[in-house]
């Protein structure tokens, strides 16, 4: 982020820290200057007019400033346009806010992802139970693809040999797209493959997923779990454990 002030920045919390009795760290997404860290100074006090903004997957507008590694909090406005998720969908946003803590560097900008990130916590807030795993899986394809951890879908990895449409292929995180023989039961045939690669060049990928590839995207869970995880560096993500176990309860 840049030292000069910047103001009118579209902004989501990801995750806020307690750093004194009356103040917070947030860990912010923003549009143009990326993720970073400010402090929120006197946002925990009652009469706090950040109080009742800082919340996560609501869209803000914020203004702040500072040269250091944690920047000042100017001001910050709830933007409007959907209420909080609830229930799974609130538990599917704290999963995604996890993910983009986990794979992104501070001060990178990504603003194609921040869209793709908006449009799925408006999906989320829907109350559509059957968008939850759509857009969850487009997020993830969408996340691996803008940090250069997506293989091209439309070749075998190593071998950049094309993709024959009958055949059956498995993502590797190790290894990317691979053909496989035998067990497909994490296999997909050439021809889907090819399907996700057209809709993630187009225009508005995420519109494109969830409109040409849905029941598709239901089935890449496992292989986009594991290559998340393995690019993570975790057996499982924090808030995907939590999901399992509330599940299991």
């Amino acid at each position: 982020m840049a030292t000069k002030r910047i103001a009118d920045e579209p902004a989501y919390v990801l995750h806020r820290y307690d750093w004194s009795e009356t103040s917070l760290i947030l860990d912010v997404f923003t549009r143009h200057h990326g993720r970073g860290a400010l402090v929120a100074k006197g946002a925990k006090r009652p009469t706090s007019s950040f109080r009742p903004v800082l919340l996560p997957l609501q869209p803000l507008s914020l203004a702040f400033g500072g040269d250091g590694d944690i920047r000042t909090l100017k001001s910050a406005e709830w933007v409007g346009g959907h209420v909080m998720p609830t229930g799974e969908a609130l538990l599917s946003g704290y999963y995604i806010n996890e993910l983009l803590m986990r794979l992104t560097a501070r001060d990178d900008p990504h603003p194609e992802l921040f869209d793709v990130y908006a449009a799925v916590v408006r999906l989320l807030a829907s109350g559509d139970p059957d968008a939850l795993q759509w857009a969850l899986r487009g997020f993830e394809l969408l996340l691996l693809k803008d940090m250069g951890l997506l293989p091209a879908l439309d070749v075998q990895t190593l071998t950049l040999k094309p993709l024959l449409p009958t055949e059956h292929y498995a993502l590797v995180p190790e290894a990317g797209l691979q053909w496989v023989s035998g067990d497909t039961r994490s296999a997909f045939r050439g021809v889907q493959w090819q399907a996700l690669h057209t809709a993630l060049a187009s225009t508005n990928p995420l519109a494109a997923l969830l409109r040409e590839c849905a029941d598709l995207l239901v089935q890449l869970q496992r292989p986009l779990r594991l290559m998340l995880n393995y690019h993570c560096g975790v057996g499982a993500l924090r808030t995907r454990q939590m999901m399992l176990d509330l599940q299991t309860l």
